[in-house]
């Protein structure tokens, strides 16, 4: 029996977060290795489910109610790819952010991390339902960033 054991560049800025969570789906045959291309086509604003597209519109519509800033369009870019992963960070004042997709091409893998660390009343208050519905919202970003990739 092979144990594994994934480490994540999401936790080397936030090494004990208040939130952390992991997403690993299959990379399909003849899908890119690059975790720069899972990264962009995961957190893509034009592919995303609709779904996803809906909850981040009313995300952005509520925000400035408790006073965070509502997110500009390039806060998921990718800050830095370091072997098999691409880092994602995201700093405001109400939290930090880090989302690492890695590509493990031996396993056939895809792995998202996300840690988040919280910042206060205002922090705690906005990722209440965040926390609720972030691996349902990861999970449908996977998934239809594995259809588009695949060949």
């Amino acid at each position: 029996m092979r144990t594994a054991v994934y480490w994540s560049l999401a936790f080397e800025d936030i090494p004990a977060p208040d939130f952390a969570d992991m997403t690993i789906g299959v990379l399909p045959p003849g899908a890119p290795e690059d975790p720069r291309v899972w990264a962009e086509s995961i957190f893509s604003l034009t592919g995303m489910p609709r779904a996803v597209m809906a909850a981040m519109a009313v995300r952005q519509a509520l925000v400035p109610l408790i006073g965070v800033r509502r997110a500009p369009r390039d806060t998921f870019r990718v800050d830095r790819v370091e072997g098999e992963e691409a880092l994602i960070v995201a700093d405001d004042r109400h939290l930090d952010f880090r989302c690492g997709v890695a590509v493990d091409a031996t396993a056939r893998l895809v792995r998202i991390t996300t840690t988040v660390r919280l910042k206060g009343l205002r922090g705690r208050v906005y990722f209440w339902p965040v926390r609720l519905a972030h691996p349902t919202v990861v999970h449908a970003m996977l998934r239809s960033a594995q259809r588009r990739l695949t060949p």
